[in-house]
């Protein structure tokens, strides 16, 4: 037995070099180096407890997507000045998205306490998710999610994140999730909340009481499951994500700037404040649109510059940025959660 677990290990190792080996340039990207990648990712699922028959249904078969490696290599890099957020969010929260909102939560209107009893979220945040991912799941992606994932994990730039989804899926599969069901977004997410495999495992959840997370198709599974994601990810019961504010006039946003250096996002943090509670910023001047407790801290965040909106962000706005770590993306949510609970 210890010989034959020496031989596979021998046996990985050597898949792994090929794999590897064949990534040294552009003009590696065979079928014949992805069947042994594909070699190399089927025994390391095994070794995770993936069975054999998930793993031949899975893997067998496929070839590269370069439509997917295309579409990978072209996302945008980063601007020097990022655009502006006004333009972005009247294309983002209009009234098609507030009203399907409105609608998507008069249909499920008899799980919803229940739903946020159980959570803490406030079931129209987790409705704009839907919304912008999906919009409300009137298209959800058909890429075959194993060919693309496998492509995008043999490729290479981002090797240990697709691969590790792609053998996630295969442990979706083996939890009773159909193989035909793996469509989705080109890199990967699926489902109304566009999660990831390995997301799907760890936070999907069944908001009606049927036993499954179908995430696919039901709309209360979809609520539960974001707002089991917001929850991990450290939400806060009854505080905003941000409330609308009024600055002073001549106030300098650059006086309050923020000294940190965060770990992730970077680029997205360093356009907040520092860290004030609602009371310090009154005492500045600055004055909250909403109600919102005095002791609440919070990032004072003004987009577009002087003379234009400006927000007090709260830690539940960093949340929605675990989703998407995006101010774009993260303050069209919030906005259109706000107009979603009109």
């Amino acid at each position: 037995m210890k010989l034959f677990r020496s031989f596979r290990r021998l046996a990985i190792a050597a898949l792994a070099l090929v794999a590897t080996s064949s990534m040294a340039s552009a003009q590696s990207l065979s079928q014949a180096g992805f069947d042994a990648y594909l070699q190399y990712v089927g025994a390391k699922a095994r070794n995770e407890g993936v069975s054999e028959a998930t793993v031949s249904r899975a893997l067998s078969g496929l070839t590269i997507n370069y439509r997917v490696i295309e579409l990978d290599t072209a996302q945008p890099g980063r601007q020097n000045a990022p655009p502006p957020l006004a333009p972005y969010l009247s294309r983002h929260v209009d009234s098609a998205r507030i009203n399907g909102g409105k609608a998507k939560l008069r249909q499920i209107a008899g799980v919803l306490p229940s739903l946020e009893r159980r959570f803490g979220v406030p079931p129209q945040v987790v409705t704009a998710i839907w919304g912008h991912e999906t919009n409300y799941g009137s298209y959800t992606g058909d890429f075959d999610l194993a060919r693309s994932l496998a492509t995008l994990a043999y490729e290479g730039r981002r090797r240990e994140l697709f691969e590790g989804e792609l053998i996630a899926l295969m442990k979706m599969v083996d939890r009773g999730v159909p193989l035909s069901r793996m469509k989705g977004s080109w890199a990967g997410a699926f489902g109304y909340p566009q999660f990831l495999p390995s997301v799907y495992l760890t936070t999907a959840a069944d908001g009606d009481g049927d036993g499954y997370a179908d995430i696919w198709t039901s709309p209360s599974d979809t609520l539960a499951s974001i707002s089991n994601y917001f929850v991990k990810a450290g939400w806060r019961h009854g505080q905003p994500w941000g409330v609308g504010a009024a600055l002073p006039s001549g106030f300098n946003p650059d006086s309050v700037g923020s000294r940190l250096a965060p770990p992730t996002c970077s680029r997205v943090h360093e356009r907040h404040s520092a860290w004030k509670t609602v009371n310090e910023w009154r005492a500045l001047g600055v004055r909250p649109l909403a109600p919102i407790d005095g002791d609440v801290m919070t990032a004072l965040f003004q987009p577009d510059g002087p003379g234009t909106r400006a927000w007090l962000l709260t830690g539940n706005y960093r949340v929605i940025l675990q989703y998407n770590c995006s101010n774009y993306y993260a303050m069209s949510v919030g906005l259109l959660a706000d107009e979603i609970a009109r």
